[in-house]
């Protein structure tokens, strides 16, 4: 059973760095045709693809937060990163890890078959 656990601060000032950790356990990040993702939720939304990593290390953002957005990953602790900077109060938002099957950008949750708890992020000053 792939388990997913969002870690980071839950509170970041305007203009600053988010930076968001996801362990995975039960799988590897690096098997092929997975793919692993931020998506988040902010108040009374829907919920936003941000970004993902596939197995093999390459990249893919929102266009909406390209100029902000970076994901990483440490195969040696099986986890994947995201940065988002600079950031302001509109990203305020519940943060989750996702995998998929392929890439897949809708942010439909019916595209993603394994999911985090959720983090609470909150931009405030």
């Amino acid at each position: 059973q792939v388990q997913l656990q969002e870690s980071g601060p839950g509170l970041v000032k305007p203009s600053r760095t988010l930076s968001l950790t996801c362990t995975v356990s039960g799988g590897s990040i690096t098997a092929q045709i997975y793919y692993w993702n931020w998506i988040r939720q902010p108040p009374g939304k829907g919920l936003e693809w941000m970004g993902a990593i596939s197995y093999s290390g390459s990249t893919y953002y929102s266009p909406s937060l390209q100029s902000r957005i970076s994901i990483s990953r440490d195969t040696s602790k099986n986890q994947f990163t995201l940065q988002l900077s600079p950031v302001t109060p509109d990203d305020t938002a519940a943060d989750y890890c996702v995998r998929s099957i392929a890439l897949k950008t809708r942010g439909w949750r019916g595209d993603y078959s394994y999911w985090g708890q959720g983090t609470q992020v909150t931009v405030s000053s």
